[in-house]
């Protein structure tokens, strides 16, 4: 446990879970507003705690709650896996992972912001936890699968043959980069996987929901989006970043604070 100069306190701990153990950071502001439930950050294909970077810290300062990242099995410093993700591994990070930490953690109520595929993920765990799922930030998801999502898998494929590439990635999850990246690469473009979309769940959302993407996102149109926001059954707020590519808490951090903040 450790406090930054700005007083938010700095705790870690690793949660068993089937397969191996979770890595996960929790970051709690000196002044919590009374009864505010966690707010809850699920990374995306490629992401780690680290690679959230200073948003987490500064998300706990001004919306003045406890913010919670975890690794998933297989990334950053969590167990590694060897086995490939099932095509049902959004739905098994709602039913398997995300209780664990939920359990070891100690909290009941929660709040999700969820980026690109842990986007996806987070309205599977508002869907089946509706009645202690607070708010729902999804920004970047996909609600299904179309040809640019697809072009953009590939070309980044391609563009991770450039060892200096690779290096990057290695830097956060070690010798476990190449199952990262296979587990995006693969598993999404999978012939299998042609007919995946969030629609089964989005009807059964009922919390308040935010729903963030940028106009120039690399890995699917403002369809992504517009789906979610008319899906699901709580009011929903959507918000269309000009100019902002598929990263919006890294690309337009204030604005994406800002929306956020006013939300919760």
């Amino acid at each position: 446990m450790r406090t930054d100069e700005e007083h938010v306190t700095l705790r870690e701990h690793h949660v068993p879970v089937p397969g191996g153990q979770l890595f996960v950071r929790e970051w709690i502001p000196r002044h919590v507003i009374d009864g505010a439930a966690p707010l809850v950050l699920l990374h995306d294909s490629l992401g780690s705690v680290e690679l959230w970077r200073e948003f987490p810290v500064r998300l706990a300062r001004t919306v003045r709650r406890r913010v919670i990242a975890y690794d998933r099995l297989g990334f950053g410093r969590s167990s590694s896996r060897r086995e490939p993700p099932s095509l049902r591994f959004i739905e098994e990070e709602a039913e398997l992972y995300f209780p664990a930490v939920r359990r070891a953690l100690g909290f009941t109520n929660f709040s999700l912001f969820g980026h690109s595929v842990g986007g996806g993920m987070s309205i599977v765990i508002a869907a089946t936890m509706p009645d202690v799922c607070e708010r729902l930030v999804s920004e970047s998801a996909q609600s299904f699968l179309e040809a640019h999502t697809l072009d953009g898998i590939r070309a980044a494929k391609r563009q991770f043959e450039n060892p200096a590439y690779f290096a990057k990635l290695s830097r956060f999850h070690g010798d476990k980069a190449q199952w990262v990246l296979d587990a995006w690469t693969e598993t999404w473009t999978s012939p299998a996987f042609a007919d995946w979309s969030l629609d089964p769940y989005l009807t059964l959302v009922r919390c308040p929901t935010l729903v963030i993407h940028g106009d120039a996102d690399e890995f699917g149109s403002v369809e992504f989006p517009r789906r979610i926001a008319r899906g699901v059954q709580g009011v929903s707020q959507l918000e269309i970043i000009e100019g902002c590519g598929h990263v919006p808490h890294r690309e337009q951090p204030d604005r994406i604070l800002s929306l956020v903040t006013e939300f919760l």
